[in-house]
Formats: structure tokens, C-alpha cells, sequence
């Protein structure tokens, strides 16, 4: 599934070619993903401008002129790319937005897990939708007293702890395991024995491994490819997460894999 540099991948590349572009038209190929396909409103996209591209968690956000939002949530397998008009689609092309360019921005999701939303904010510049998400992770507010306070008396493990989005958002499961072995946590850790020493630490080394993948494009698994088709490199730099039963960079010893909240969980049973 991409993750927030993933995620945070693709919207640095469209901000790079959709911002000041005109949707011309739109073509619709299903009529559902893990929801309805918002026909009408897709379609009244026409003739209407492209002001921006941000992100909010693992949500892409384009800025329509008439201060609509497109949001998108590539789901497991979803992703984006910018082929010319005339490329002929694929099976599992579900969405094409034409633009003003000869280009278009074309969405496939062999598994339809994701979500296509045309959203209105309110007065404030609020996403409803998106009303509940907790602080992202490279932001101030996400620091070590603000983790040792939301985690006392938690008994969650502290890797399913930390990949809950009511806590923090977009610390997905390959970079939780990642940042808890540089961190020397164990991610079975009860949350509530976090030390403030640890808290400290392990925030820090959240935005260091989210902030070196973001750098080289993130994580390429599987089905994870940037806009232009590129493979995110931080594959190349990962320590714990899918090496199972081999050994450790720093002490030889064998990695380890569990099941924690239904996710596999890898870490050094020695160094952690």
C-alpha cells in the first residue's frame, strides 16, 4: 500500500504539471472502487482550472477554481500517471481527467481499493471527510511530549500504536518498523512504557526515515510506481522490514517476523 512518502511522491510530481491546467474532459471506465464513482461530479470538472496539488495523510488533494477539491486515496494498488490523450488505456485504467495539454491524468487500481471524491471544504478550509486525521507526522505538533502524553496507560504495542491514525497520521507499516529499529524500540513495547527519553527518539527518527524515503521517492514492494513510472529507491536502504530470517546490518543477528494488529512486523531481537 503507498505510504505518506509514496503518497507525498506523486503529489510533488503533479505539482511539477497540473497547477494552471484546464480539465477538458473526463472518461470513466467503472463505476465503482471502495466506493461509487462520483459521476456528475467528475463530470462538472470540465472547463475548470487546476490551482494546486497538496497532501493530507495518504490523501492526494487537487485545488479545483471553484474551490472544490479532488481527493484521492490510491487505496493498495493504486496510482497515478500523466500519458499523452491518444495512449490507449488498460484493463485496470478506470479514470481519465483530459486536460488542457494534450496530457491527461489517468488513475488504475488493479484491486479498486481506492477512493475518487470531489469534496467541498467549509468556511475554513476544512475536508469533513478528513476531520478525524491526527497530526502529520513531520509536523511541530508531532514531538516527544506530545507522544509520551497521548500514549500513557496505553497497552497497545507500540508499532500498532504509532500506525493508528487517530494518533499520527501516514506512519505506515514499512516505516514503523523501520524507525522503531533505529530507534532500538521493540514493537511490542506496551505504548504506556514508552520513557520520554524514548518519545523523544523515536519522533525523531519517524521524521528521518519519512523524510529520507520522501527524498528518494519513497518504497517500490510491488505494485508502487511514481507518476513518470519510476520505482521509489528506499527499498534499497531498508534494514528490518521483509528481511525475515536474515541478519542484521548492525549485530548478525537473525531478523525476526510477527504479527502485530494484523500487520507483519519485523525487527532485530537483538538490537531492539
Amino acid at each position: 500500500m503507498p505510504e505518506l512518502p509514496e503518497v507525498e511522491t506523486v503529489a510533488a510530481n503533479l505539482r511539477c504539471h497540473l497547477p494552471g491546467r484546464k480539465i477538458t474532459g473526463v472518461t470513466l471506465r467503472c463505476q465503482k472502487l471502495r466506493r461509487p464513482l462520483p459521476v456528475k461530479a467528475l463530470q462538472s470538472l470540465v472547463n475548470k482550472a487546476i490551482c494546486g496539488v497538496r497532501r493530507r495523510a495518504k490523501y492526494l488533494l487537487i485545488d479545483i477554481s471553484d474551490g472544490r477539491i479532488l481527493m484521492i486515496h490510491l487505496g493498495m494498488t493504486g496510482t497515478l500517471s500523466l500519458p499523452d490523450t491518444a495512449e490507449s488505456s488498460e484493463r485496470h485504467d478506470h479514470l481519465d481527467l483530459t486536460l488542457d495539454n494534450g496530457k491527461c491524468l489517468r488513475y488504475r487500481d488493479p484491486r479498486k481499493f481506492g477512493l475518487v471524491a470531489v469534496v467541498t471544504p467549509d468556511a475554513d478550509g476544512q475536508i469533513a471527510e478528513l476531520g478525524n486525521l491526527a497530526p502529520e507526522p513531520l509536523s511541530a505538533k508531532f514531538d516527544a511530549e506530545y507522544l509520551f502524553q497521548l500514549s500513557r496507560k496505553r497497552t497497545t504495542p507500540v508499532k500498532t500504536f504509532i500506525m493508528d491514525q487517530r494518533r499520527v497520521v501516514g506512519v505506515g507499516n514499512i516505516y514503523a518498523s523501520e524507525s522503531l529499529f533505529r530507534a532500538r524500540i521493540r514493537p511490542t513495547l506496551k505504548a504506556g512504557k514508552l520513557s520520554r527519553k524514548q518519545c523523544r527518539l523515536l519522533v525523531d527518527t519517524i521524521k528521518e526515515v519519512l523524510n529520507e524515503a520522501i527524498k528518494i521517492g519513497g518504497t517500490t514492494i510491488s505494485d508502487f510506481y511514481g507518476v513518470d513510472g519510476s520505482e521509489g529507491k528506499f527499498a534499497l536502504k531498508l534494514k528490518v522490514y521483509g528481511r525475515a530470517g536474515e541478519c542484521c546490518t548492525v549485530c548478525g543477528a537473525p531478523i525476526k517476523k510477527i504479527i502485530l494488529g494484523g500487520r507483519s512486523t519485523f525487527y532485530c531481537p537483538k538490537c531492539q
